[in-house]
């Protein structure tokens, strides 16, 4: 089980405290434009990122419109895992993007 969201609530509660935001998109989508601490997570490796993971930590996955946020959602939420789905993704974020790998 898991929760959703909309884009413009993440970036409100990112304006109240830190987020653990896990992005799942591809490295070249994530290089172009990602919000500042994102954890890089592309679903076509997610499983060697998956230790990386705390069950006890909430997080909020993030993609580019919220489908694959939605199938890693899915998953970790049936593993345990406090996960948020992020619908809209990237799309719709209006907030300052950081550009590169870090």
């Amino acid at each position: 089980m898991y929760k959703t969201i909309l884009m413009p609530e993440l970036e409100s509660l990112m304006k109240q405290k830190v987020l653990n935001i896990l992005d799942v998109r591809e490295v070249d989508e994530y290089s172009l434009g990602h919000i500042s601490g994102a954890l890089l997570c592309p679903v076509s490796e997610f499983m060697q990122h998956l230790p990386k993971l705390s069950k006890s930590t909430p997080y909020y996955v993030v993609c580019h419109s919220g489908s694959r946020s939605q199938a890693v959602c899915d998953y970790l939420g049936k593993q345990g895992y406090q996960v948020t789905n992020v619908m809209g993704g990237m799309s719709t974020f209006r907030g300052p993007k950081v550009t590169g790998l870090k």
